[in-house]
């Protein structure tokens, strides 16, 4: 496991803008387009859903960033994994969380290329596709303090589109815009699907705080690693009060059935009221908001693909630098090959097949969080309540997972993300073959230790220790 080694230049992030990198990282698609599927399964009580949402996102960063603060580690979360289990762990965390990022990235260049046809319908979704693709590997070639500037530029654009969104809505809210429909009115139902619907629709919602694991890449650049709770607590707090919200307020303005249409429910919301620029500027932040997350999942899935490499899960080619400004080319060239093949999937296969498998890949990034969990039941020292979040934790994410099989929508992609997990098993343990034949551990004592069942030392953790009581 590589630790860090960077300087105290180096590392130069503080927390707040850890916190706006998370802001950038996970606003995307899954909250502009992904709420209104939340909003047709659930009604109404998809509010209660992002809370609880954004309640599993904090205690599962939480955990990651006391990690990070005890002991600051490249590749985060399955650098962890791999010195809480052994070197199984690492591998299959990093490979399934590689995989489900890839497959997301083509799901997000297909949504960016569809938005874009708002306004040039006549030109080829692939033209689109490539060179958003293109645009961002330009981004994440340029190194990491591109990636940071560019993704700080496209935290504030969304913020300001969901203020905004939210002012618009006050303002109709209160008579100054006229509707041409009904009129705003509170919901007359609250739950109109019972708890399974309510259950069904919390993956949905947790789409929405998806990208969280690129704030924990990050976090081990904070100039004081012990702030990255910080970081996190406040960036969670922000996004969960602007994600109910923005939300509470379209479900009054519009009665919870007319988000049907595959339209972001900010559009939907003020289709009544006269204003002929919401479409246009909500498909712009939409387009941001897509590109900003695509643009940090070519960053993570780079990152992680140098660090599996560095430890020798991947071949070594991948973890090495060139040039002077010591750029993962070899890592880049496979991501930019993965990123052809993701396209060109999301592009040939049956929509709704393409589908099934973007959503497999969404449920396997919350396998990670799972991961992020348990490990931190064995890496942390924690008190009774520190235990209780991370009991609390997995079984919200378990409820989250759990809640797919009972909608025709999530059922298939949950299946199918079962069926990528059983093959990178089954990779894994043909690989802990080779390693016994190898005996590669030899050559990394830590791997070593852990990987031969020995219980790992516990981090003496930097951040205050978490109360008996919440």
């Amino acid at each position: 496991m590589a630790r860090s080694s960077q300087t105290s230049s180096d590392q130069k992030l503080r927390w707040w803008q850890l916190s706006l990198l998370g802001v950038a990282c996970t606003i995307g698609t899954g909250f502009f387009l992904g709420s209104h599927l939340a909003i047709e399964i659930a009604g109404p009580a998809v509010l209660l859903a992002y809370v609880a949402a954004g309640a599993t996102a904090y205690i599962v960063f939480d955990k990651l960033a006391r990690m990070t603060a005890s002991d600051p580690l490249e590749g985060s979360f399955r650098s962890y994994a791999k010195k809480a289990y052994g070197r199984w762990a690492g591998f299959s965390c990093g490979w399934v969380y590689w995989s489900s990022e890839l497959l997301i990235v083509g799901s997000q260049l297909t949504a960016l290329s569809l938005f874009s046809r708002f306004w040039f319908p006549r030109v080829p979704m692939w033209c689109f596709a490539t060179g958003f693709g293109l645009l961002g590997l330009l981004i994440v070639i340029l190194g990491t303090r591109s990636f940071e500037r560019w993704e700080n530029v496209f935290a504030v654009v969304k913020v300001a589109a969901i203020v905004l969104f939210i002012v618009l809505a006050l303002l109709a809210l209160f008579g100054v815009f006229r509707s041409q429909g009904q009129g705003a009115a509170l919901p007359k139902q609250w739950m109109p699907a019972g708890l399974k619907g309510l259950w069904s629709s919390l993956i949905f919602a947790l789409y929405g705080y998806g990208g969280l694991e690129v704030m924990g890449l990050m976090a081990m650049r904070l100039e004081k690693p012990e702030s990255a709770p910080k970081a996190g607590t406040i960036m969670l707090l922000l996004l969960g009060a602007i994600y109910v919200t923005s939300l509470g307020l379209a479900l009054v303005l519009q009665p919870w059935q007319s988000f049907r249409a595959e339209k972001s429910p900010f559009i939907v919301s003020l289709a009544d009221y006269g204003l002929a620029f919401v479409p246009h500027v909500f498909i712009g932040v939409q387009i941001i908001a897509g590109f900003s997350t695509m643009t940090a999942s070519i960053f993570a899935v780079t990152k992680i693909l140098v660090t599996l490499a560095s430890d020798r899960d991947a071949p070594p080619i991948f973890s090495r630098s060139y040039g002077k400004s010591k750029k993962p080319l070899a890592a880049l060239g496979l991501t930019t090959v993965g990123l052809g093949a993701s396209v060109l999937f999301a592009l040939l296969m049956p929509k709704s097949l393409y589908e099934y498998v973007t959503t497999a890949a969404g449920l396997m990034l919350l396998y990670n969080w799972l991961f992020i969990l348990f490990t931190s039941g064995r890496l942390l020292k924690q008190n009774g309540w520190g235990r209780i979040k991370q009991y609390l934790g997995i079984a919200l994410v378990v409820l989250g997972v759990s809640g797919t099989w009972f909608h025709p929508i999530s059922r298939p992609g949950l299946l199918i993300s079962l069926g990528f997990i059983v093959v990178i098993g089954l990779v894994t343990l043909m690989m802990r073959r080779l390693w016994k034949r190898t005996d590669s551990s030899a050559a990394d004592p830590a791997a070593s230790s852990s990987s031969s069942g020995q219980y790992p030392v516990r981090f003496k953790s930097k951040v205050q220790p978490e109360p008996d009581q919440g």
